[in-house]
């Protein structure tokens, strides 16, 4: 909200008291003024000058030679490039001497060989900007109302020695999203009285009853709607005064009428809509729901497509207005208006948010409606549109008004006891200090038993509970004010839970490993949406995407991972190591929100390690990667329980990839992009990994017990087990493992032959088993016992045979 410092003192005495020190007043008791602009940028040596003679400048087409009164008899000639200048104008002149903004000095200046004493300004050149300018002067000089004294400074005709404060509102206080507003505000942190302006509208003996009808058919969202008629106005530019307050206030100005509607707004906060009256097509309003595709042209000539729960106003049969939002090009107030029919309703805040929202539709009115407006505003604010009307437009305002009222208006009522206000604030007020501060307020109150019974007027809706009754004391007593307390509690100190432990140590073993931590977007193409994902669901879209390729919610981290090695390797990078820990978002239905569940994924490509000097290099390969998860695994206390299996998996190589388990439960994948979709990557060959980090971290880990090295001896013993092609290793280490019995302390496979000498279908597979008792020292006999239900196990579940 953008507050004229001048216009201000209209409501406020604010004697004594400069526009800086009102700021910091007004920040102190809760709304931050985000800054104070002077209007006058520097500005000096400005006035207002008289064109009494004006001709083509003999040696340019596009200048003309101009005689300017600047009063006192002072005549000087001045060169002036506008399209708009005119003889009998009174314009804006800067003397020779003058400064505008941004420190230009005026000078004596030769132009096309004839002299020039100054400069005629635009309102541009004046620090105005351009898109507060009527559009009449955007293209050329300003020009003043034929009664404007020549010689007076022209900064003070233009409001220009003013200051804007620029008030920073949070969304409850939409009571200042008004001057009157402001100036309560003020009034009660100054300890003044708040000035009304006076209204007294001049009717005539016509009733507007006569002209307009009014139909409300939905109700709940708009309970109030007043109608006002004002016959026979002279469209013209509105008053030079009420120009430069919109203006310092961020609207530009369009012509009276408008403008009128658009100052009651900044003055009352209630928006009103002014419609052409002839050209409304009817004499009623019917304020209706739209039709589902209705569609409506707007005053910004777009054609808008209407939503059934979007609230318009028509003439019985079609939209002249989208409620609260903006009004319809068919009834728009033009150059040729006569009659005026004046808006005034109570608009729902929420259904005029939605509408907003569904046409990117943003304006004042909006603003104002969404956050909620006084009710009781709401009458007086079309009686003074009209008087202003009656006043600027030369109208005649028709007796009476039409109605719909169903809204009932009722101020709410919150009693406060003393003892809780002083607990809360660490105070000892007392209760007349109370009282005096809801006073100035303008808040209603009695006490009773120590306890304040304050009745909130409507303009401040914000004020529902006892703890509202709270801040505003605080606000208006000065929190620098408040006694300083340190709180009473029990320290108790900061710490990562479990699972962000679990997470940093997986982060910190792959970085030690080698990899490099990225983060991608969580957002994806429909293309890659369900790409590498461990459990593939519907995809969900984005409601307002920002592209077609971030549109998406992600299922798999290993896409953009792709993307990433891509990119470094575009920039000679072709050795490449990364990793991301980032969520996923898997669909759970229509209506319901995604499960998010978090992942580890990398992807890994070229060289592994490269020792020149030693000439020896290693190639990434799927048991490089797959080394770094067992790695991660036995870091994580988890070795023992994962295993693996070969699986078949869209987007990797169907035998160089492994599904991860974790005891029976599968977590994840390993192994080599396919052929195919490194080319569609443009990638060389590529190993990645993706892991269900939340199962990974919440797996029962047994404590780590740290136990001396043992003083006896272990025995090793190696097998070669002849086993059918399609066994797996793993599953007969697991078997190895679970007979061997508490002696039996490792078991690692050393060795595969699957050479000519070997029977068709049959591969050796051979194992090294290492027993030891920490105790005592094994005998051969212990020993060949565990060994020999080892073997006779894996006969039985496998058909092994000792190779010979």
């Amino acid at each position: 909200m953008f507050v004229s410092y001048r216009w201000l003192q209209e409501y406020v005495d604010l004697s004594g008291v400069r526009a800086e020190e009102l700021a910091d007043k007004i920040t102190k008791s809760g709304i931050e003024v985000e800054g104070v602009e002077n209007l006058n940028k520097g500005i000096s040596g400005v006035v207002i000058g008289h064109v009494v003679e004006r001709e083509q400048h003999p040696n340019a087409d596009k200048l003309s030679r101009c005689q300017v009164d600047l009063g006192g008899g002072e005549i000087v000639q001045i060169v002036c490039g506008a399209p708009n200048v005119a003889q009998g104008q009174k314009v804006a002149v800067a003397k020779v001497g003058a400064v505008l903004p941004g420190n230009f000095k005026i000078k004596r200046a030769k132009l096309r060989g004839e002299e020039s004493n100054g400069m005629i300004c635009s309102l541009q050149e004046l620090g105005i900007e351009s898109k507060l300018v009527a559009k009449d002067y955007q293209e050329g000089i300003f020009v003043f109302p034929s009664d404007a004294e020549v010689g007076a400074d022209a900064l003070d005709a233009l409001n220009l020695n003013d200051e804007v404060l620029e008030l920073g509102l949070t969304p409850n206080r939409s009571d200042c999203l008004s001057m009157l507003g402001v100036a309560h505000e003020v009034a009660a942190i100054l300890r003044r009285e708040v000035k009304y302006p006076s209204v007294n509208v001049q009717t005539s003996d016509e009733q507007a009853a006569d002209y307009i009808s009014v139909k409300v058919e939905a109700k709940e969202d708009n309970p109030l709607y007043v109608a006002r008629v004002v016959k026979n106005v002279k469209i013209a530019p509105s008053p030079l005064w009420m120009q430069m307050r919109l203006m310092a206030a961020g609207i530009r100005p369009h012509n009276n009428v408008v403008d009128i509607t658009n100052y009651i707004l900044l003055e009352y906060g209630q928006p009103l809509h002014a419609f052409d009256y002839d050209r409304l097509g009817s004499k009623e309003i019917v304020v209706r729901h739209a039709s589902e595709g209705e569609k409506f042209v707007t005053l910004d000539d777009q054609e808008r497509v209407l939503k059934d729960n979007q609230l318009v106003i028509t003439n019985g049969s079609e939209p002249v207005a989208l409620a609260g939002v903006m009004g319809g090009a068919n009834s728009e107030v033009k150059d040729d208006t006569v009659n005026v029919l004046i808006e005034s309703a109570y608009f729902k805040g929420l259904t005029v948010r939605q509408a907003s929202k569904d046409h990117g539709l943003r304006s004042e009115a909006s603003a104002r409606f969404e956050k909620g407006i006084d009710p009781n505003r709401t009458r007086v604010a079309a009686d003074r549109a009209a008087e202003l009307m009656a006043e600027y437009a030369s109208g005649e305002v028709v007796s009476g008004t039409v109605e719909v009222d169903t809204l009932t208006v009722e101020p709410a009522v919150v009693a406060v006891s003393l003892g809780r206000i002083n607990d809360v604030l660490g105070t000892e007020l007392s209760m007349e200090e109370v009282q005096d501060i809801m006073n100035r307020l303008q808040f209603e109150n009695k006490v009773e038993d120590e306890t304040i019974v304050v009745t909130v007027p409507t303009r401040r809706g914000d004020i529902t509970i006892e703890e509202d009754i709270v801040e505003e004391v605080a606000r208006m007593y000065g929190y620098d004010n408040l006694p300083t307390t340190l709180p009473v509690t029990v320290a108790t100190p900061g710490k990562l839970t479990e699972y962000q432990l679990g997470r940093r140590k997986v982060r910190r073993f792959l970085e030690g490993a080698g990899l490099a931590q990225t983060t991608t977007y969580s957002l994806t193409s429909a293309e890659k949406a369900t790409q590498f994902a461990l459990n593939a669901t519907s995809t969900i879209g984005l409601a307002m995407p920002m592209s077609e390729d971030r549109s998406i919610l992600r299922q798999s981290l290993v896409p953009h991972l792709l993307e990433a090695v891509k990119h470094n390797n575009a920039r000679q990078s072709d050795s490449i190591a990364l990793y991301e820990t980032g969520s996923v978002f898997l669909s759970k239905g229509e209506g319901e929100l995604p499960d998010e569940q978090e992942r580890v994924a990398g992807a890994i490509t070229g060289l592994w390690h490269a020792h020149g000097w030693q000439g020896e290099k290693k190639v990434v390969d799927f048991y490089v990667i797959k080394g770094v998860l067992e790695g991660l695994f036995a870091q994580l206390g988890l070795e023992k329980r994962i295993s693996y299996a070969p699986v078949k998996k869209d987007g990797m190589h169907p035998g160089r990839t492994a599904a991860v388990w974790l005891d029976e439960k599968e977590i994840g994948y390993v192994g080599q992009v396919h052929p195919v979709a490194q080319k569609q990557y443009g990638l060389r060959e590529t190993y990645v990994f993706e892991l269900h980090l939340q199962e990974l971290l919440a797996a029962d880990v047994e404590e780590v017990r740290y136990s001396a090295i043992p003083r006896f001896p272990s025995i090793t013993r190696d097998i070669a087990l002849v086993v059918d092609k399609n066994v797996l290793a793993g599953e007969v280490q697991r078997v190895i493992y679970t007979t061997g019995g508490e002696l039996l302390k490792d078991v690692t496979v050393f060795d595969l032959y699957e050479g000519e000498r070997m029977e068709e279908g049959k591969k050796s597979v051979a194992f090294s088993l290492r027993y030891l008792d920490p105790e005592r020292t094994l005998t051969d006999e212990e020993v060949a016992k565990a060994h020999g239900a080892v073997l006779e196990a894996v006969e039985k579940e496998f058909g092994a045979t000792l190779r010979s």
